[in-house]
């Protein structure tokens, strides 16, 4: 019914509401605390009913000696408890039963008087349900936390203070209180205190109660819990399949929009669009996009390559192929010479091409694996200047400038040994179109952010209209006064391409004069600064 996400959520939900849900219907340390409010009440109550039986229910036998009276005492002892809700017995010293609220009491026997529940408490129906559930619930919960099990009241027919230990200290002259269970989760509360006359101890009255109001109010709060507990669960679990539906939709439409889209063949599906929401599920759908839009450009990039590589190739093999054919039939030494030039001219020509070809192939790997540092690029250009000077042979010379304001280093993230190369094959492409002793000049600066070199050449320029093309692969416009198949045509593609992975900028143009005669080209290169 649900998706796999969807469950989770609500599983996680259910079971952290279940979880404090099930601390708070617990209540245990609410129950102490209301249970010890109640021993110290009955205590209060012990100490005045005692102080009056001291009073009240005393007489003389004989001048030596005073004892309870057990008419009189059994009349204050039903006087004193018929408003409270307690039962209260009475021992004499010698622990002998004198009064008990709850029995009458005559020669040789004694009536129990028991007050029985009302008549909805022993109908049972959902309350008593609910209270049997609670019932094995809290008794589960006090083995888990491993409560000692209280004692269980037991009475006989004929009592005695010696079936109480806290009467028998009552005796001794303490005030003690005890609890005993019930049944089930019902307690008895009991404290039993002296009855002194003149600080003498003449008996102990032994005040009891049960935990039904206790257990009311517990089941009151937990009945109450239970309400808040079912609202909040059910407004949980609306929630829960609520935002489950609205990430676990999105992401079944992605994720069926991939498997299209990877057997597709006609490139006539797309990524689902998901801009109208601004969050991580529209991040996720824009990221796929433009990743499958990515991918779609390279394998168009390979193809290209492919096909291109294809072409190049086949020039020189045709013309080494008809170079062979031609040498095997010709007799001419001289004529056989010419063609083993020519052959010569074409291995070489296949040698350089296969050597670009492995170069370019490969720097798409090496530009997504190698990692970018900082790098110098007016230490680099001054160190290649300095090599240039240094192997130049009559050709142009290079001049360095640098306009920028301050000593800082010219610093960009990059590959030093690619941004190297970009450098190399822009002055190469220069000298070889700039006259003899004429100037290639450097200049760097800073721009908003970027670091900006531009190289200057004295050159004829580049073709009108084919500024943008001297980058494309395999192209090729070389000086006349070049041998054929000198370039590749690959320098100024593998440039762009390892500018562009750097997040720069690679242009060229041609510089114009005050009459719009062009004085060279001009390669710009913007790099961001570090």
């Amino acid at each position: 019914m649900f998706s796999p996400l969807t469950r989770r959520i609500l599983t996680v939900n259910v079971v952290a509401l279940a979880i404090l849900g099930g601390g708070l219907l617990y209540l245990g340390e609410y129950r102490r605390n209301l249970i010890d409010a109640e021993i110290k009440s009955l205590g209060v109550q012990a100490q005045m009913f005692a102080a009056a039986l001291g009073e009240g229910a005393v007489v003389a036998d004989n001048p030596s000696g005073q004892q309870l009276a057990s008419e009189i005492a059994d009349q204050i002892v039903r006087r004193l408890v018929e408003t409270t809700g307690t039962r209260a017995r009475l021992f004499r010293r010698n622990g002998t039963l004198v009064a008990d609220s709850m029995r009458l009491l005559g020669r040789g026997r004694s009536v129990r008087v028991e007050e029985l529940p009302p008549p909805e408490e022993n109908a049972g129906g959902e309350s008593g349900v609910l209270t049997a559930a609670l019932d094995i619930y809290d008794r589960l919960m006090r083995r888990l936390s491993g409560q000692e099990a209280l004692q269980v009241y037991t009475e006989k027919s004929r009592q005695s203070a010696d079936d109480y230990p806290e009467v028998m200290d009552a005796i001794a002259g303490e005030v003690v209180a005890t609890m005993r269970s019930a049944g089930g989760d019902h307690l008895v509360l009991s404290v039993a205190v002296p009855v002194q006359r003149y600080k003498h101890v003449l008996g102990a009255l032994m005040l009891t109660r049960g935990s039904e109001d206790i257990d009311a109010a517990v089941l009151e709060v937990r009945v109450d819990i239970l309400k808040i507990f079912a609202i909040a669960l059910a407004v949980t679990v609306l929630l829960s399949i609520y935002l489950a539906g609205t990430i676990a939709r999105p992401i079944r439409r992605l994720a069926a929009a991939a498997e299209r889209v990877r057997h597709d063949h006609g490139r006539t599906q797309s990524i689902p669009d998901f801009k109208g929401r601004n969050d991580e599920i529209g991040d996720l759908a824009e990221s796929l996009g433009e990743m499958t839009k990515a991918l779609w450009i390279r394998m168009d990039a390979i193809e290209s390559f492919a096909a291109d590589v294809a072409h190049e190739i086949k020039n020189p093999l045709t013309s080494l192929r008809s170079a062979v054919e031609t040498t095997a039939r010709l007799k001419d030494p001289e004529q056989q010479r010419k063609l083993m030039a020519i052959i010569q001219e074409d291995v070489g020509r296949l040698d350089r091409l296969i050597s670009d070809i492995s170069n370019a192939s490969r720097l798409d790997a090496e530009l997504s694996r190698t990692e970018t540092e900082p790098v110098d690029v007016g230490a680099m250009l001054a160190t290649l200047v300095d090599i240039h000077q240094a192997t130049n042979e009559g050709g142009a010379s290079i001049r360095l400038e640098n306009v920028s304001t301050g000593a800082e280093p010219l610093m960009v993230e990059g590959i030093e040994s690619r941004l190297a190369q970009v450098f190399r094959n822009i002055l190469a492409n220069a000298s070889s179109f700039a006259p003899k002793d004429s100037v290639i000049t450097i200049t760097t600066s800073r721009e908003n952010g970027w670091i900006v070199t531009d190289i200057d050449d004295d050159g004829p320029g580049l073709p009108e209209g084919k500024e943008e093309n001297i980058f494309e692969r395999f192209y090729s416009e070389r000086p006349d006064t070049e041998k054929f198949g000198t370039h590749s045509g690959l320098g100024l593609s593998i440039s762009q391409q390892i500018v562009s992975a750097l997040d720069g900028q690679l242009s060229a143009s041609n510089r114009t004069g005050a009459d719009g005669s062009v004085l060279g080209a001009r390669f710009t290169i913007r790099l961001p600064v570090s």
